[in-house]
């Protein structure tokens, strides 16, 4: 089974603003209230350590690995919940300059056995998390 969630804000601050509140991991417990910790480094390969309180969910600590940086304009990454296929997630995020400011778009592609089970959190406090993220990540930018 498959799954998508997308998410997307305008950003009243330049790319290099947004992408350098978005890719600075160590001060999310400043101004992230989705994934609200996460550490390690943004480069193909590494694995990064993210905390994520979805609103109303449980929280959780999750090992993605880094599968995509094009510096200032892509971050992805992709995660398991235990073995890859039964839930697998591939988190993306994109920035385009859009006249003044940014267009941060936020996307998910889940897909495994288990994705049916737990498409009403998805749909509930998942998507929600990207939405306060993309409103915490706005607020932040312009405050710059």
């Amino acid at each position: 089974m498959k799954y998508e969630l997308h998410s997307q804000i305008e950003i009243d601050a330049s790319p290099d603003v947004v992408w350098k509140v978005l890719t600075d991991l160590e001060r999310y417990h400043d101004w992230n209230p989705f994934i609200v910790s996460s550490r390690g480094e943004l480069r193909q390969g590494e694995t990064l350590v993210n905390r994520m309180q979805p609103p109303g969910g449980r929280a959780m600590t999750f090992k993605p690995k880094v599968t995509e940086v094009d510096d200032g304009a892509v971050f992805e990454w992709l995660g398991h919940l235990g073995v890859p296929g039964l839930f697998d997630g591939r988190h993306r995020f994109e920035l385009q300059a859009a006249g003044n400011g940014t267009l941060l778009r936020q996307d998910e592609y889940f897909s495994g056995v288990l994705v049916r089970l737990m498409r009403k959190n998805l749909d509930g406090g998942t998507t929600e998390g990207f939405h306060a993220m993309n409103r915490a990540l706005k607020e932040r930018a312009e405050s710059l």
